[in-house]
């Protein structure tokens, strides 16, 4: 349940202090050098497949890119929310964060993470009608629709993070303001606040909880349907290749969901284990994307072989 201290006007908090993860102080330069090559090699494999959906006409020319290409876009940025301050907790540099910037970060974590959630969710319904409604497929998901669909995504998430940012905010902070974090997240923040937090704690269960519950079932239902369809395709190829792409998708899914599912839904939770799970679903699914992605989906290996091709036939002709 939510808890509620009495509030001083003299002791507004105007920074939050993200004490960060708990690590031993020996491993500090290992540790940073560690999350800042995860950083690395993740950017540079989300951008490797952006530049490969693009370059390749067979590639964006099929929702099932268009969306891998966003998702892409989106770990790039949503990474970007949370490593560099890992990273930093990891040096002398001050851990303090002003209001203004745990408030920003609070938000683009949760509309990038949420236009992620649902993301994944039309990825599902993209590769059912692929496998189960193949005839009907060009017209049921078009670039029109896709475009329509993605959009939806990103409106949505925008909305979700302005709500659980306003609901968070509205409440004061009058201190202490050590956020026992790596960033400014809705549980570690609203244990500072100086007011009952009850009702954030049931929006944040429903809204996140049971929105990413939700979606997960949607995408569980998506590929019981698929394996049903798959299992009565006649040739063994056919075969490979959907459970090939659709394994991609489910092995990232789940290492996703049930990590977010097990925090939000126990908003309430003072667990160390949190942030462990926390770094499980922020920082190695996003470093997991591009790698199952490239090494198990058989198109963007061919993709990538034609680009490269065409660049070494190009650069002997010149």
């Amino acid at each position: 349940m939510g808890k509620t201290r009495n509030v001083s006007l003299d002791t507004v908090v105007t920074e939050f202090i993200l004490l960060g993860l708990a690590h031993p102080r020996n491993l500090r330069v290992l540790l940073s050098l560690v999350f800042f090559t995860i950083y690395i090699l993740t950017q540079l494999g989300n951008l490797l497949i952006l530049l490969t959906v693009w370059a390749d006409p067979k590639l964006h020319a099929r929702p099932m890119y268009i969306l891998l290409a966003v998702l892409s876009f989106l770990d790039m940025w949503l990474f970007s929310v949370t490593v560099p301050r890992i990273i930093l907790s990891f040096t002398p540099a001050s851990k303090a964060m002003p209001f203004g910037g745990c408030v920003a970060q609070l938000y683009f974590f949760h509309f990038l993470g949420s236009t992620q959630c649902f993301l994944y969710t039309l990825m599902a319904y993209d590769r059912y009608l692929a496998i189960c409604r193949p005839l009907h497929y060009p017209v049921l998901m078009n670039g029109r629709l896709c475009t329509i669909l993605v959009t939806g995504a990103w409106v949505a998430g925008s909305i979700h993070g302005s709500i659980q940012v306003i609901l968070t905010f509205r409440l004061p902070y009058c201190g202490p303001n050590e956020v026992d974090y790596f960033f400014c997240d809705i549980p570690a923040v609203l244990r500072l606040a100086c007011a009952d937090t009850t009702v954030n704690e049931l929006v944040t269960f429903v809204d996140i909880g049971v929105v990413a519950a939700s979606c997960f079932m949607l995408i569980l239902l998506s590929y019981a349907n698929i394996v049903h369809a798959v299992l009565k395709m006649s040739t063994a190829d056919g075969r490979r290749r959907a459970f090939s792409t659709c394994g991609s998708h489910l092995t990232v899914v789940t290492v996703y969901y049930v990590p977010c599912i097990f925090i939000y839904l126990r908003a309430g939770s003072k667990s160390p284990l949190d942030g462990a799970v926390a770094v499980f679903y922020t920082v190695v699914t996003p470093l997991l994307n591009p790698i199952i992605y490239t090494l198990r989906n058989q198109d963007v290996k061919s993709a990538l072989k034609r680009i490269t091709m065409g660049r070494g036939a190009t650069s002997e002709h010149k």
